[in-house]
């Protein structure tokens, strides 16, 4: 289990953890996995593999639940895209 970071660490150490949180669940339930690619700004850029790499509802799990849970915590991050290498690094 990955640790979290204190609240005053680096926007981005902050947002790879819950990237990487969120793809713990992923990976555990559904097969899949996102991974944090860059922050560029307002957009966060992360990279879907796994279950979710072809899946019909790939747009849904980017929008509706990443993305939605990425401005729960971060509402300045104002769009997620995916990246489209299916490579994990």
């Amino acid at each position: 289990m990955a640790t979290q970071p204190k609240p005053d660490a680096p926007l981005e150490e902050r947002v790879k953890a819950l990237v990487q949180a969120l793809s713990a669940y992923i990976e555990t339930y559904h097969g899949g996995w996102v991974q944090f690619v860059a922050l560029e700004g307002e957009v966060l850029k992360v990279r879907l593999g796994g279950a979710c790499a072809k899946c019909p509802q790939r747009e849904v799990t980017l929008h509706g639940w990443i993305e939605g849970s990425v401005r729960q915590f971060f509402p300045h991050i104002r769009r997620v895209e995916a990246v489209e290498d299916e490579e994990r690094a």
